[in-house]
């Protein structure tokens, strides 16, 4: 028996015909060795791509017993393609880099541990989609800053207490030094990174796997990820790539894809502009847009959600392209010319965190009614940390379009269009408006708070009297009283650090822990 390294398995007879339709034949089979996957190297110039589906390729043209073998085994691959088997599909979650675009954000935590929406950090997103989709195996690789990170995943995704939940797992791993030259190197990328735990999907966890799911840790949507693997298993596809369409105005900020006239990628463009952005344009209704749709959305950007084929992602890593880093600029673009790479469209919301503006953004967009993204859904619900905080208290206060996380404490305020934070404490005269407060880790007792008062120190929450607006308050910030933040000069770039504030894309950031003392003005 050999296994084919698109996932066929033959006896060696049979895995010397041609392929169907062409005289080429197909490379030589890999064979298990040892227990390793990833076997001998693909022959890639044999392997042009081609948008047929896999149970059409397998068959052959020459009519013999192997022929009606194969035409069975195509019908029971249709039948195969019907079912969702989440059993065959692990997810890699990627953690991200140093996050720099949002800092002071990630100054002291990893992005996906980064909180949004009140009472949820970004790591529950795509979490909760491979939960909801019934994937219950799960990596999550770290690099940077992970120690928060890996708290709020023990305390809320522990799988271990001592009950058996079968061959479900959530498991992080963090950026580890091996032997040997290559393995002194950190996660040099987000390929790298993956590449250098390759072994995960050869050990005996790995050999029911068909198809690898690469997803991000730092994305605002609700997706099923069945739905995608489905489709990638049906097209037949290399590589499928999950998309959204654009229209011209925000395009140049992504990856963009060309298509062809079937959905095949045959390119790939990292933020293009000028004639280089017209020359991405697409007809997108090719994916599944309307015709009025695809006029005002012509473009579609690559989401960084991927599902590969496992053994053509080993090879790729490991043979083909040894020395790439990268998914999205360097193996996505390099295997479009030589692979079967399909788009497939998500006409759903979805929004990278991938700055402080677009962070920012997303938290007001929860306050709106609709809002573009909702975390209340009892069917797909959006899992986090269980804390057992009791409900907030309200005394005398008005709140408009705003989310009060729960555990908080408002006391006549005026809080519009904002979003407050567990554990969060805002003190009478307020007003907090396109201000997102991301909370407190801890309770200070009245007399904890009477004590420091008295002492001239600041408690943890907003003082009285205190004006705020356009404006991220990390966790466990102390604001006192009479303090305004409303940035009137409209300063764009800012790092006052010594002064416990920053200000990005015009936005006031107060970096978590820090202090703004009473009748401080920004």
């Amino acid at each position: 028996m050999e296994l084919w390294m698109n996932g066929r398995v033959t006896s060696s007879a049979a895995g010397r015909r041609t392929h169907a339709g062409s005289s080429r034949r197909w490379p030589a089979a890999g064979r298990f060795a040892d227990g390793e996957i990833m076997g001998r190297r693909l022959d890639w110039s044999r392997l042009r791509p081609t948008a047929e589906p896999i149970c059409r390729r397998r068959r052959s043209a020459q009519m013999s017993l192997n022929t009606i073998d194969l035409l069975v085994d195509g019908k029971l691959r249709d039948l195969e393609l019907e079912r969702r088997d989440p059993r065959t599909v692990v997810a890699v979650i990627l953690g991200g880099g140093e996050g720099t675009h949002l800092f002071p954000l990630t100054k002291l935590r990893a992005k996906p541990a980064v909180p949004i929406g009140g009472a949820y950090r970004l790591i529950d997103v795509p979490l909760s989609n491979c939960i909801n989709s019934g994937v219950n195996k799960v990596y999550i690789l770290t690099q940077f800053n992970s120690a928060s990170l890996n708290r709020h995943l023990s305390r809320a995704y522990n799988f271990s207490n001592g009950i058996s939940f079968g061959d479900s797992f959530i498991e992080v791993l963090a950026a580890t030094q091996t032997p040997g030259e290559s393995g002194k190197r950190w996660f040099q990328g987000t390929a790298d990174a993956v590449r250098q735990f390759h072994w995960l999907f050869e050990d005996a966890k790995g050999k029911e796997i068909e198809d690898v799911l690469i997803l991000s840790g730092d994305h605002l949507y609700r997706m099923d990820y069945m739905d995608f693997v489905q489709s990638h298993r049906k097209s037949g596809a290399d590589i499928t790539i999950s998309c959204v369409p654009m229209d011209e105005s925000c395009a140049s900020d992504f990856s963009l894809l060309k298509i062809d006239n079937k959905g095949r990628v045959i390119s790939v463009r990292e933020k293009p502009k000028g004639q280089d952005l017209k020359e991405m344009e697409v007809d997108t209704s090719v994916i599944g847009l309307s015709g009025e749709q695809a006029k005002k959305k012509p473009y579609i950007a690559s989401m960084g959600v991927y599902v590969f084929n496992k053994d053509i992602l080993l090879n790729l890593l490991r043979w083909r392209f040894p020395t790439s880093n990268d998914f999205g600029s360097e193996i996505i673009p390099a295997s479009a010319n030589e692979l079967f790479v399909k788009a497939y469209l998500f006409n759903d919301y979805w929004k990278d965190i991938g700055t402080i503006k677009s962070f920012f953004e997303a938290n007001l967009s929860l306050t709106r009614h609709p809002s573009n993204f909702s975390f209340y859904d009892a069917d797909k619900p959006i899992y986090t940390s269980r804390r057992n905080l009791p409900p907030t208290t309200i005394d005398k206060s008005k709140i408009v379009d705003s989310i009060v996380s729960h555990g908080s404490f408002l006391i006549d305020c005026l809080i519009e269009h904002s979003v407050v934070g567990i554990r969060s404490r805002i003190n009478s005269n307020v007003h907090l408006k396109d201000t997102v407060m991301l909370g407190a880790d801890f309770y200070e007792t009245d007399e904890e708070i009477a004590a420091m008062l008295a002492k001239g120190i600041v408690p943890v929450g907003v003082g009285e009297d205190s004006k705020i607006r356009g404006c991220i308050i990390d966790k466990n910030v102390r604001i006192g009283r009479n303090v305004i933040i409303s940035n009137k000069e409209g300063v764009q770039e800012a790092d006052r650090a010594s002064e416990g504030f920053y200000i990005r894309s015009g936005i006031t950031i107060i970096p978590k822990n820090s202090t703004i003392p009473d009748g401080f003005v920004i």
